[in-house]
């Protein structure tokens, strides 16, 4: 039988293993009507991107639950695919032409950069998919979906045309957030707000009937001081309520504009009044639709100052902030400046401060889509794991504004609207109309704009599956059962499929949110490029494997919570894969070639193979339920330390006399239950570490399937052995007793030694008694005696008290008193002659002064530690002398 490599190295098998997998087709699922289907579809991540360890972690989750499924029956889907990030590619491809041809988008048209994009994608768009086989995504690959291929870009078409029908799609000049860097709109969940340090300027505003008179009103943007429409109080600020009705002037601008009365002012915040801009702020643009303002934009697309501004047209708008402040200072306007924090929104892609724009847009109406989406997670539809993260998604659906869908891009969906060139009629349809519908005019153009990525996106559950039309496939994998993702995108992404989902198909799109968190440095710092702390997967991967990365992702992990990359943490995972494997080594390495007879195995298990068959199927139950509630870091915590404390460190222990001795049938046993615990241990850890036990499974005896493709343990009433586990318990609790008494008196474990053991009662005696092999094994007890009473032990005992018995061993088996005192005293005389020199050193003026601080460090440090070893060498020589 061909054992396992001496050295474990997965460079060895990892991807050899994965071909295989893929190769014969164990990844696939289809439509089987005899099983039940369990579906995760993956986030799509951009096809900008490439694997950072916020993908690993929330690819390894969604493994573990696949693999898992897939083992215990299920007919398991995992649907892989991406996302085509429209602003993020339309970025990349753009300096591309910028950096390779000297040229612009407008350069070379609509249709040749379309082509640059598609070309980018193909060149680019699978560099991640390789990277996710290489951590060890069991996706059905055949399924692989892109946003932008032919069936997602139907489905878009269908639903865009479908909510239009229906009024919840509409095009309007409202207010949207717009990015002066990318030139485009953005969505309410693509602006990023960070706090940032401004400043209040207090500026007068001269009323119009007394011009020595003013209001005062802070801001934090005095350039938009140029679209200013009105002034507004609360009616009920008794400080401000007598002066509606007034009129006062715009500094430097002498535009009259009156003083307004809204509910929307702060009373406490700066005067507790407020300058209204409708076209630069939103809630300012609330204001004036109430009170019919007229809406002045003061700026350019890219943030510069237009012909409103006056002298200060062409600038920035921070450069114009600047100039403009002046002149406000020198005319006498602002009367104070004062420091504040403020929130800011920024664009999520490049970081600019967004600027609120009026603009002709396209929007869907949110509140008639929300509402069922609120009502499927009230009733339990849909469940957040944990649940705290409901509150989140309420939050965001209660507060929801229109969502503004179209974005000024090429690279896209474009926005299936036709216009009419003589009479301006809008058509929105699936194809292209010949002629105008109201005219019959020939000459048609379509909108130019593109859909939010995210569009696409909220319908990725079903679109995925074949919607619009009616497959097979969609009824049997809709609804999926969960979706995994960061709860950095909740109300990107989430709420939308929630409303997305049940508008269109009725259902809800997932049963359960996983929610994880993020993956932060080893100090708590979240990843990123400024901070230069990223940690490149595929790296660690390359040195270290992808089990051992993934163990020590999950490892500790609690739903929801964040959790830090540690390097210690990583070697503990690699040291975690080597013990499995040259335990696994071990056991192959004492097979022979007379093969396994379970039947009289379990006719001869002796009191050691029942307790870790018990256990096995005990530890078998437990993580199914771990990982039935979704509590992935418990359930690898328990196979780990089945693993490594009780298979490795006591049953082969334990069993190691067996198979060297001369009983060929209870070497046999031995040998079989080895195997048999082995074959359920390496299922139940094949979810977290798939090639290290895929490759150890095909070493097996009698293996036949792949372990990928196994049957997942169950619980099984006939294997509980509970006497015999409150049997070896109680032995195992004595033996690590006798070995911590070793330890106390630094002993070396192989030491010989005699034991008196005085039980409680007459059962735990027949344990103590059935337990004399294991503790001639496993400690060196060359002889044991049970008294009925302590002072048969003698004075000269090290003692311990466990529950039920207490443990006298005597000293003289421990040490050799005169030789130990002898050492102990030459050791003392080293460590006072080594803390004389150090304390000499640094109480030298000379030295201190003049060495190095690294030198001057290093002797205090030193000099601590003898200290510390003497003191602790000290405590030895009492206790010896107390005997």
């Amino acid at each position: 039988m061909k054992n396992l490599p001496k050295v474990y190295d997965p460079k060895d098998f990892e991807q050899k293993i994965y071909e295989m997998w893929e190769s014969e087709g164990h990844f696939k699922a289809s439509v089987n009507k005899d099983k039940t289907p369990f579906t995760i579809v993956i986030p799509p991540p951009n096809i900008t991107g490439q694997l950072h360890m916020g993908h690993a972690l929330d690819h390894t989750l969604q493994d573990i639950l696949i693999r898992w499924k897939r083992m215990q029956g299920y007919e398991a889907l995992w649907l892989p695919g991406s996302d085509h990030a429209s602003i993020a590619t339309e970025v990349k491809v753009v300096e591309r032409l910028r950096t390779e041809e000297g040229k612009t988008k407008e350069d070379i048209g609509r249709d040749e950069f379309l082509k640059r994009a598609w070309k980018w994608k193909e060149e680019f768009g699978g560099r991640i998919t390789d990277q996710m086989r290489k951590l060890g995504d069991s996706c059905d690959w055949e399924r692989e979906r892109f946003t932008m291929d032919e069936g997602c870009s139907e489905a878009v078409t269908e639903v865009f045309i479908n909510l239009y029908n229906r009024g919840l799609i509409y095009k309007g000049n409202r207010i949207i957030n717009w990015c002066p860097d990318c030139l485009t709109s953005l969505s309410d969940a693509e602006v990023e707000h960070e706090d940032k340090p401004g400043k209040y300027y207090y500026v007068k505003y001269p009323y119009v009937d007394n011009e020595d008179e003013f209001f005062i009103i802070a801001t934090t943007r005095p350039e938009t001081i140029f679209g200013d429409t009105a002034i507004a109080v609360h009616p009920e600020d008794e400080r401000y309520n007598h002066l509606v009705g007034r009129q006062v002037y715009v500094p430097v601008i002498n535009r009259i504009i009156d003083i307004i009365a809204d509910e929307y002012p702060d009373r406490a915040k700066g005067t507790g009044a407020l300058k209204v801009t409708p076209s630069h702020d939103p809630n300012d643009f609330e204001i004036g639709l109430r009170h019919h303002l007229e809406q002045i934009s003061c700026m350019n697309e890219d943030g510069t100052m237009n012909e409103v501004a006056g002298k200060y047209e062409g600038l920035d708008r921070y450069v114009c902030r600047k100039a403009f402040v002046k002149e406000l200072e020198e005319k006498g306007y602002i009367i104070k400046t004062e420091d504040t924090e403020h929130a800011v929104g920024t664009c999520y892609r490049c970081r600019t401060v967004i600027e609120p724009r009026i603009s002709d847009q396209w929007f869907v109406k949110m509140p008639p889509l929300a509402e069922p989406a609120i009502e499927a997670v009230q009733k339990g539809k849909t469940q957040f794991v944990p649940e705290r993260f409901d509150k989140i998604y309420y939050h965001w659906l209660d507060n929801i504004r229109d969502w503004c869908i179209s974005r000024q891009l090429w690279w896209g969906h474009r926005i299936p609207a036709y216009y009419c060139k003589a009479c301006h009629e809008l058509m929105v349809q699936k194809n292209p109309p010949e002629k105008c519908s109201k005219c019959s005019s020939t000459e048609i153009y379509q909108d130019e704009d593109v859909l939010d990525t995210w569009f696409s996106s909220a319908l990725w559950p079903f679109s995925t599956l074949g919607w619009p039309k009616q497959t097979e496939d969609l009824k049997y994998f809709y609804p999926t059962d969960v979706l995994v993702t960061g709860y950095d995108i909740i109300f990107f992404w989430i709420v939308r499929m929630m409303f997305s989902g049940i508008d269109q198909m009725g259902e809800v799109p997932f049963k359960h949110v996983f929610v994880h968190g993020l993956v932060r440095d080893a100090e708590g710092r979240k990843m990123s490029k400024s901070l230069g702390n990223g940690v490149d997967p595929l790296e660690v991967i390359d040195q270290f494997g992808a089990d051992a990365l993934r163990f020590m992702l999950i490892t500790g992990i609690t739903p929801g919570n964040d959790t830090r990359f540690k390097m210690d943490k990583l070697e503990s995972s690699r040291n975690f894969a080597n013990k499995l494997w040259n335990a696994s080594r071990f056991v192959l390495m004492n097979l022979d070639e007379n093969g396994l007879n379970q039947e009289n195995a379990f006719k001869n298990l002796k009191l050691e193979d029942e307790w870790i068959i018990s256990r096995m199927n005990e530890v078998s139950r437990e993580i199914t339920v771990n990982l039935e509630n979704f509590e992935l870091g418990i359930a690898v915590q328990k196979i780990y330390e089945f693993i490594w404390n009780e298979y490795c460190d006591w049953y082969i222990e334990i069993v190691k006399p067996r198979l060297n001795g001369e009983d060929q049938q209870d070497k046999d046993t031995a040998r079989f239950v080895l195997i048999y615990v082995m074959r359920d241990m390496l299922k139940l850890l094949h979810p977290f570490m798939p090639f290290i036990t895929e490759e150890i499974w095909g070493h097996l005896p009698e293996s036949g399937e792949r372990l990928i493709s196994s049957t997942w343990p169950k619980f099984n009433e006939e294997m509980v052995f509970v006497d015999s586990e409150k049997k070896l318990d109680l032995i195992m609790s004595i033996v690590r007793s006798i070995r911590n008494i070793k330890a106390e008196m630094e002993v070396a474990p192989s030491k010989r030694i005699k034991a008196n053991f005085l039980p409680k009662n007459e059962e735990i005696a027949s344990i103590i008694e059935l337990g004399r092999g294991y503790f001639k094994t496993l400690v060196n007890v060359e002889d044991m005696t049970i008294i009925n009473d302590k002072t048969e032990a003698g004075n000269d005992c090290a003692a311990s008290v466990i529950e039920g018995v207490q443990i006298y061993i005597p000293l003289s088996d421990l040490i050799d008193y005169d030789k130990e005192m002898e050492r102990l005293n030459k050791e003392k005389e080293k460590l006072e002659s080594e803390i004389k020199r150090g304390e000499g050193k640094l109480n030298n003026q000379d030295f201190v002064g003049k060495a190095p601080e690294k030198v001057v460090a290093s002797e205090k440090e030193k000099l601590l530690k003898y200290k510390e070893m003497y003191s602790k060498l000290i405590e030895r020589i009492e206790q010896l002398n107390q005997l």
